[in-house]
């Protein structure tokens, strides 16, 4: 007979798969869905962690009821307020009236603007506790991962860090929700995928939320997400190496390869540049077509990667437009500490390699040597210096 889920005796999972929508925010695709990870804590009074989207609300409350029968839910504890996490709060509140919404101050603003909920409220700092029986929770700040009203949730008995966005991850909860090999290996690309586009540009603020953990010198056993599987504390190690990486831009030796071709040049320019690089002794090399690749996975590997060349041509006296949009998607994600170089080509008017370093120059990364520009179709004449680009940022990433 099915069950819901559990993480410990006491602690359920009430969380929903989404594999309906094609894109994540809009912008990010969800080949294998999504998880909104909800969690029911029942002890003498019963808890409710985050919510879920709001199109999933009849399966979401299902399993509730299921756990709960008539009994009704004391606390929803709101960690996160994005609408994928709360959009179904209305109608929580309307299924249980005298549930109390405990938030921080900007979380309570936020109900307010999304909810009209004003009362019955509770207001929670860092270092609060609330109890509900053998369980008691306390709350950890964690502004701006990756809004400014999160925050971080952790229940003593058992031990569980609710973590709300943060060590989450794309992809549904297939099967069971706890990951139960001994590595995230098989979960690291499409978390690295969804930290770079999602939290991305706030690495210091992660980074003062992963010295927040460490400072209230938490015993945890259990690391629930409101995305993505349930962590054990043997995978903890793993996630925060992870998060340091990403939060700190530490590239690792490796590069990545983006070019935009309109009728064939700059894709030769950008293979033998990809040749160089393996010819250096890099043994990681991702090389991206503009037009046809997702952004997403371009972003995650640059995230990935310490080495970044572009190529494009230069189109009505400025840059091939794709090029320039995942430019935009870079700067808004202000990554850090890549080495960087460029080429570009033209007909008649070369504009696209002086764009493209300039955009190195504006990121402040560490440029590797000259840029290449290929003039209408004589490859010959530039074909060794995109090789050697690719040589001499080999080098520099072997060091």
């Amino acid at each position: 007979m099915y069950q819901v889920p559990q993480i410990t005796e006491s602690v359920y999972y009430v969380g929903v798969n989404d594999r309906t929508k094609h894109k994540f925010e809009n912008m990010w695709p969800i080949p294998h869905g999504v998880a909104y990870n909800s969690y029911l804590i029942v002890d003498e009074k019963v808890a409710l962690i985050d919510c879920v989207d709001v199109c999933y609300a009849d399966m979401f409350f299902h399993k509730i009821s299921s756990v709960l029968g008539n009994r009704p839910i004391d606390y929803l504890i709101i960690d996160h307020m994005e609408p994928d996490h709360s959009g179904a709060i209305g109608l929580l509140r309307q299924r249980y009236p005298d549930i109390r919404l405990v938030g921080n101050k900007k979380t309570l603003a936020m109900l307010e603007g999304y909810h009209a909920i004003t009362e019955n409220t509770m207001e929670v700092k860092t270092g609060d506790a609330l109890s509900l029986g053998r369980h008691e929770l306390s709350f950890i700040m964690a502004p701006m991962v990756h809004w400014p009203e999160v925050m971080f949730c952790y229940e003593q008995a058992d031990k569980i860090l609710f973590s709300a966005d943060a060590f989450g991850s794309f992809g549904a909860n297939d099967g069971n929700v706890i990951c139960e090999g001994d590595t995230i290996a098989p979960y690291r690309d499409e978390m690295t995928r969804y930290y770079s586009c999602i939290v991305g540009k706030y690495g210091s603020f992660v980074q003062k939320a992963l010295k927040s953990i460490v400072d209230a010198q938490l015993d945890i056993e259990y690391i629930c997400s409101t995305h993505g599987k349930v962590w054990g504390i043997r995978h903890l190690p793993e996630l925060l190496e992870l998060y340091h990486d990403v939060s700190t831009y530490q590239g690792h030796e490796g590069a990545v390869v983006v070019y935009g071709s309109m009728y064939g040049h700059t894709e030769q320019l950008a293979d033998v540049v990809a040749a160089g690089l393996s010819a250096g002794g890099v043994k990681e090399v991702k090389v991206y077509n503009i037009s046809f690749a997702d952004p997403s996975e371009i972003i995650r590997d640059i995230f990935k990667y310490r080495g970044v060349i572009f190529g494009a041509p230069t189109y009505s006296n400025g840059l091939f437009t794709p090029m320039t949009t995942l430019t935009e998607m870079l700067r808004v994600r202000e990554v850090k500490n890549r080495l960087y170089n460029s080429f570009g080509s033209f007909s008649w008017a070369g504009k696209a390699a002086d764009i493209l370093r300039n955009f190195g120059t504006e990121m402040g990364w560490e440029l590797t040597g000259e840029s290449v520009q290929l003039k209408q179709g004589d490859l010959s004449g530039v074909v060794n210096a995109a090789y050697n680009m690719g040589l001499e940022m080999a080098a520099q990433l072997k060091k």
